[in-house]
């Protein structure tokens, strides 16, 4: 019921002022972020606890920054245990995680080098036959080039002997510097050649032990054991200024 009779007798209303209608609207505003706030704590849910460095056990609903060092235990709310936080590593406890990361990829990439080796040591060497007709192929190739250093060494030689006749006019006397230019260059030629024939001996060898090696991995592999899982003999390498032979496999 109104007070007044009629709406034109009746007293105009006070207008409220603007400052009480921002007031009001900042306390429903706040309210209603409290609100999101606390709906989203009970949701959570959370509980850290630890003990710290004095033994004293601290909780918190958000991570326990005097426990950074050490382990932090989240609990849901009926204090059942969702996870565990380890600690902060010091500066030495990441250099040695990160050093044992390389070293855990290093090993992984040496493995599937490994297979990757194995798989195509197969695909080159199905069968024992091929495997030989290639140890056939490289010594051959050798046994040729000794063939050629000995021919050659044998023409030097043929070389010298008038050379030789030639220094018997001269004994106890100096050889004329042309004379002697031809018995030097004559000399360094022959041992040229014997070098060259005792480095293809020694790859001869060196490719035979390899080929040896090789034959018994893949004999392990021919019978069902996994590329990458037969370790691999020491070889050793080849000597200086032997020039490989072109049929030998890749891994030489």
């Amino acid at each position: 019921m109104l007070k007044c009779p009629s709406i034109a007798t009746c007293p105009p209303r006070r207008p409220i002022p603007w400052s009480m209608l921002a007031l009001a609207g900042l306390v429903v505003w706040a309210g209603s972020i409290g609100g999101v706030h606390a709906q989203t704590k009970s949701a959570t849910g959370a509980i850290y606890t630890c003990t710290d460095s004095h033994g004293k056990r601290l909780t918190s609903d958000r991570l326990i920054a005097e426990c950074l060092d050490r382990e932090q235990r989240v609990l849901n709310k009926d204090g059942s245990q969702r996870m565990v936080i380890p600690p902060r590593m010091s500066p030495e406890e990441r250099a040695a995680v990160e050093a044992r990361k390389r070293e855990l990829a290093l090993a992984e990439a040496a493995r599937k080098d490994a297979m990757r080796r194995d798989r195509n040591l197969l695909m080159r060497y199905p069968d024992e036959a091929t495997h030989d007709k290639a140890r056939e192929a490289a010594m051959d190739d050798l046994h040729k080039g000794i063939v050629l250093s000995d021919k050659r060494l044998q023409e030097l030689r043929a070389e010298r002997q008038p050379l030789d006749a030639e220094t018997e006019f001269y004994k106890g006397k100096r050889l004329p510097g042309k004379l002697r230019t031809q018995i030097e260059a004559n000399d360094a030629q022959q041992q040229a050649q014997r070098d060259i024939i005792q480095q293809q001996r020694t790859e001869m060898v060196r490719l035979n032990a390899l080929y040896d090696a090789e034959l018994t991995r893949l004999r392990k592999m021919w019978a069902g054991a996994a590329p990458g899982t037969v370790p691999v003999a020491s070889v050793p390498s080849a000597p200086a200024g032997v020039i490989r032979p072109a049929s030998s496999s890749a891994s030489r």
